[in-house]
């Protein structure tokens, strides 16, 4: 104990004003368990436990250990001193025969360095999950392609036979389809001479229409609708999930009880345990199933023979991955 501290409890005690012992109090031998903190006291420390305070009036004993801190968890042996009293009375009076960091040895009696306390160990771990689900949307990009040695009757031969694919295709897509323009292009052609500069042979102009539905059994007919109308190419077909909260959740807690149980497996290596979860990351991505390489030429042929262009969906990979920051504290 200071000379500064046990000088005022000495002068208080002595004071002609000072409050009298407690009627009944009588010194206890205690073991008490807690966290070390520093006291408003002059020089004094407190070790904090559960119950309540206790004011260690020799701290200056064990002061000088590397383990002797604030926030330091302590087990002390030693007894009450209801007799002595303080200015602030800030805990019990408590002085200490011995005191070792908990969950330490202790050397030499009690004046020994014992082992510090250990620290918990912070490991990152990662949970991976993927959930199928089908797909609600299909999306079909058609393009209508027209060649003519002028410019203008390309142009002119495309917009009408846009125009009724357009049609065509709303009326195969149903209600609540999307039917938008999606590209547009008018190119020349060239014939190329040695010796010459190229000449412009023709004209050959693009329109592009994108159907969206959400109705995966009209997309079939609404490339076979489109065909006999006029488009005759087929640039790509893909499927989405607009709806997609259901399987992302469920990846999501697939993911994180993934990471949680990769976390157990490394503390019970370490003969410990999880003591918090201190940072959480997470990240997900629907992929569709294996891109479908749908570009063809449609032709007459194909719709004079009334054939029914067949489309699987098949199934898309809802992905989600979780990032686990814990502590664990080992024994």
């Amino acid at each position: 104990m200071s000379k500064i501290f046990y000088g005022l409890l000495l002068v208080l005690l002595l004071a002609p004003g000072a409050p009298a012992r407690a009627q009944g109090a009588r010194a206890e031998r205690l073991t008490i368990e807690g966290r070390l903190a520093r006291t408003v006291e002059a020089g004094g420390w407190l070790v904090n436990t559960a119950s309540r305070k206790y004011l260690i009036l020799n701290a200056d004993r064990f002061s000088g250990e590397s383990w002797f801190r604030e926030g330091a968890a302590v087990v002390a042996e030693g007894e009450t001193k209801p007799d002595v009293v303080t200015i602030h009375q800030e805990g019990v009076p408590f002085e200490a025969r011995t005191m070792r960091p908990r969950g330490g040895e202790q050397a030499g009696g009690g004046a020994g360095t014992p082992p510090a306390a250990a620290h918990p160990t912070r490991v990152t771990v990662t949970g991976e999950s993927v959930v199928e689900s089908q797909p609600d949307t299909g999306v079909v990009q058609l393009a209508v392609v027209t060649q003519n040695a002028s410019a203008s009757e390309a142009q002119a031969e495309n917009a009408a036979r846009t125009e009724a694919v357009v049609r065509a295709v709303r009326e195969a897509a149903g209600p609540g389809a999307e039917v938008k323009t999606s590209g547009y292009s008018l190119q020349p052609q060239y014939a190329y001479k040695e010796g010459a500069a190229p000449t412009i042979t023709s004209y050959i102009a693009r329109n592009a229409v994108m159907v969206t539905t959400g109705q995966l059994n009209r997309i079939g007919p609404v490339i076979d609708a489109a065909s006999r109308a006029g488009a005759n190419n087929v640039d790509n077909l893909s499927f989405t999930l607009r709806r997609d909260d259901e399987p992302r959740d469920r990846a999501l807690a697939e993911a994180t009880r993934e990471a949680l149980r990769k976390a157990r497996v490394v503390a019970q290596a370490l003969d410990g345990r999880i003591v918090r979860v201190v940072e959480v990351q997470e990240s997900g991505t629907v992929r569709p199933p294996v891109p479908i390489p749908y570009q063809r030429e449609l032709r007459v042929a194909d719709a004079v023979a009334n054939v029914q262009t067949p489309v699987e969906p098949g199934t898309l990979e809802v992905r989600s991955q979780v990032q686990l920051v814990v502590e664990i504290e080992t024994r």
